[in-house]
């Protein structure tokens, strides 16, 4: 008798929880999958019967579902991070610098990692880097026309064989600190008059910028003045940046400079022609024939003082807690700069209201600010990742 009530309750209960409305409702949105994660992301491929881990990077506006292209860079790192976590490579070169500005960096970047005790010029490891690349470039949107290679050191060997064996690939090639006469392989250098002229006619106007700097004794910097001077034989693009005082580490200057990132941009691969029939596109023009050689000084010249330009800096400068962060002193004709800790060190003068540290950083420099009447009334101590304001202590009249 009481199977008719039960039955008819169970019943309403079905269409209650089936029709529309907002009690109880699971909307589209709610149904969604979660959106993709972004910035480094831990990667696995499957090559020849064997895993290998790597890393990916997605910028945070990257999106799944909005159909945007990306631009895509494939790095390559140095033999000090070889090894089967797929970690160790986003601790150097262009993947440090997408920690400091991301802004910087609008890529997908592939990032490989070399197995330990092999080399980025073997033919699996440049199989693997290619298969990772193909992969992430598939799954995350990379624009083929915007495809971009770059290498440090050991990587940038690599870098130069994945150029040659692939050079319609590749929008534009950076590599730091590399080279095509391998360290494991010295007889290389008895092709030095021939060998770079087949990387250079293999990759004709494919942009090219090289970066290494004047003291480093593990890449000999005459490996890119090779390549530059190759290139320009032929009429190629190519970019030669020579940084003066730099040994092997000339990766974190180079990827540093927010022009590098631009300059890649700048330049796009030609579109198939399936790809432009019907839309009215001419073919776009070859890059321009380019040969830069510039050498980058570590500072900027520094210039002397005159008394009152000394006068009007030296001081004590403050935190915005009244806590004192540099004093500046002039000492037998040198500018001293005495921090919190009273660590002593010397800073130059780049212009009456720029200085820097001659034995520092680069990149850290000293901006005076001043008020209506030219005092400087405070410091903003300025590198590559933040800036910090420091006010200067105003003297007090004695009575």
């Amino acid at each position: 008798m009481f199977r008719l009530p039960r039955l008819f309750l169970v019943s309403v209960a079905l269409l209650w929880a089936l029709a529309p409305g907002p009690v109880g409702a699971v909307s589209h949105e709610d149904r969604r999958l979660p959106p993709q994660e972004t910035g480094f992301l831990n990667r696995s491929i499957q090559l020849h019967g064997l895993s290998y881990r790597f890393q990916v990077y997605l910028p945070e506006e990257w999106r799944r579902d909005d159909g945007r292209l990306w631009p895509i860079i494939l790095f390559l790192h140095g033999r000090g991070e070889r090894g089967s976590e797929g970690m160790w490579q986003t601790q150097i070169g262009l993947p440090e610098a997408v920690r400091d500005h991301p802004e910087r960096w609008p890529f997908v970047i592939v990032m490989p990692q070399c197995p330990q005790g092999r080399y980025w010029t073997e033919q699996a490891s440049e199989e693997l880097a290619m298969a990772a690349l193909d992969q992430e470039a598939a799954e995350f949107h990379g624009d083929p026309e915007r495809t971009y290679l770059s290498g440090i050191s050991l990587g940038g060997y690599g870098a130069w064989e994945l150029a040659r064996l692939h050079p319609h690939r590749w929008a534009a090639v950076a590599i730091a600190a590399g080279g095509v006469f391998w360290s494991y392989a010295p007889d290389r250098w008895k092709q030095s008059s021939t060998l770079p002229g087949e990387y250079a006619r293999a990759l004709g106007r494919t942009p090219v910028w090289l970066f290494h700097g004047t003291d480093d004794y593990v890449v000999l910097p005459r490996q890119s003045e090779l390549m530059y001077e190759a290139f320009k034989a032929i009429g190629g693009h190519i970019r030669l940046w020579i940084y003066q005082g730099l040994k092997h580490d000339c990766w974190t200057r180079a990827y540093g400079d927010p022009e590098l990132p631009r300059w890649m941009l700048e330049h796009r691969l030609e579109p198939e022609p399936q790809s432009r029939a019907g839309h009215g596109a001419g073919k776009e023009p070859e890059p321009p024939a380019l040969a830069e050689r510039l050498i980058i000084p570590l500072h900027p010249p520094a210039i002397r003082l005159t008394p009152a330009q000394v006068d009007n800096l030296v001081g004590e400068y403050l935190e915005s807690n009244d806590y004192p962060a540099l004093t500046l002193f002039y000492q037998g004709e040198r500018l001293y700069g005495r921090d919190r800790y009273g660590q002593l060190d010397e800073l130059a003068a780049a212009s009456p209201f720029e200085l820097f540290y001659p034995t520092g950083s680069s990149a850290t420099r000293l901006i005076a600010q001043r008020d209506a009447e030219g005092r400087i009334v405070a410091l903003v101590l300025h590198d590559d990742r933040h800036e910090e304001r420091w006010e200067k202590r105003r003297e007090t009249a004695s009575h």
